[in-house]
């Protein structure tokens, strides 16, 4: 596909254009920081993608502006009464010092008990916690591909979990790989399962294009729904969004 890039400036706003092979233009602020994309087809002259912009500021400010009043995680120290989220959860952490095996395990619904060793540093108590997380996406995730293969049609080839600065989740069209961020094991499982699927319909279309779109409408007609949710929910403290 032919693609190229400019960025305009539109009233104190940067405005990053992708042109590429598409039918329509496609407006997009994206989390934490209100980056704002525009893709337009790439015959369309520069005044029309310009004008088209400048109608839409009104509702690209309000975007920015719910992008920056959006929750922020704190850092966290990982010590007992903090709180962290799991699949959309809020618990508090209560640190059980063990000579045994560092774990965490849920109790009542309510709390993470992170059994640790005495004198464990942050790292190496955030490093017990993030192979949990891992642990749990691994658990699910298996079941909501097959799930969704059967749906879409797609044979996804292979599978991972890794952190993530910039995505909730990417895909190698060609290789039919896909990855998810281990911060999602932090949401709502529906939130997890719009992620899979916006990857496996990237292996049928690796652009954001009409097509896109429209398979993702097919498939998951309430998509929006659930990244809306996603980017209303309170971020890691480290910036990063999708």
């Amino acid at each position: 596909m032919n693609t190229s890039s400019e960025q305009i400036q539109i009233a104190n706003l940067s405005i990053d254009v992708i042109r590429k092979d598409i039918k329509n233009l496609h407006l997009a602020v994206y989390p934490p920081t209100g980056r704002i994309r525009l893709a337009a087809p790439n015959k369309t002259d520069s005044e029309v993608i310009r004008l088209f912009a400048i109608s839409k500021i009104g509702w690209i400010k309000k975007h920015i502006k719910n992008f920056k009043e959006q929750s922020r995680e704190s850092p966290r120290e990982y010590i007992s009464g903090e709180s962290h989220y799991f699949e959309g959860r809020r618990y508090l952490i209560n640190v059980i010092e063990t000579n045994g095996r560092s774990k965490v395990e849920i109790k009542n619904h309510k709390q993470l008990n992170l059994f640790i060793k005495p004198e464990s540093t942050k790292k190496e108590r955030e490093k017990v916690f993030k192979a949990w997380y891992r642990k749990q996406l691994k658990a699910q995730i298996p079941e909501i591909i097959q799930k969704w293969e059967s749906i879409i049609g797609v044979k996804v080839n292979e599978w991972g979990v890794k952190q993530m600065r910039t995505k909730w989740g990417t895909c190698n069209s060609h290789e039919k790989r896909i990855w998810v961020n281990i911060e999602l094991a932090k949401k709502p499982k529906q939130c997890l399962e719009y992620i899979i699927v916006h990857e496996i319909i990237h292996i049928l279309e690796s652009s954001h294009n009409d097509r896109f779109v429209d398979l993702m409408n097919q498939f998951m007609p309430k998509w929006r729904s659930y990244k809306d949710e996603l980017n209303s929910l309170p971020i890691s403290h480290t910036d990063w969004g999708y």
